[in-house]
């Protein structure tokens, strides 16, 4: 509020009120051409934001595009290898020609070791009695009590 706005004797007549009027439409253009301007640079500023944010995008698709066809190749070439591991390690000798000169390939019975279950492990005699050991005492009898 200004002080003509105050003291109403200073206010001017009709002349001076339409100068007035003018000025102060004057001012009100200045602002709105300001704010038009500071809206012009930054809608220029987001399309430029816009552009490069398209262009980045463009770039991780092409990107996509490629790692999947990398994925596809190493896939192809991880089942090739597979393969190619399972044929030169596979078992293609008889049993009667196996070689078993080595310890950790030995044969199974009735050749070499001995492989039964264990009902037939304890049909056989060849399971050992089984001991409890407890804090209180030791037993190889499995129906002796405990030592209280």
């Amino acid at each position: 509020m200004s002080i003509t706005d105050r003291i109403p004797a200073l206010r001017g007549t009709g002349s001076r009120r339409a100068v007035d009027k003018v000025a102060e439409l004057r001012d009100e253009n200045r602002r709105l051409l300001t704010i038009t301007h500071r809206a012009g640079d930054h809608v220029a500023l987001l399309e430029r934001d816009l552009a490069e944010a398209r262009t980045a995008q463009g770039e991780a698709e092409e990107l996509v595009v490629q790692l999947q066809a990398d994925k596809g190749d190493l896939t192809d070439e991880v089942q090739a290898l597979r393969a190619e591991l399972a044929n030169r390690d596979a078992v293609t000798v008889p049993p009667m020609e196996r070689d078993t000169s080595n310890g950790a390939d030995q044969a199974t019975a009735p050749m070499g070791i001995n492989v039964r279950s264990l009902r037939e492990a304890a049909d056989a005699g060849l399971l050992s009695p089984v001991i409890r050991i407890s804090a209180k005492g030791a037993s190889a009898d499995p129906g002796h009590p405990p030592a209280t």
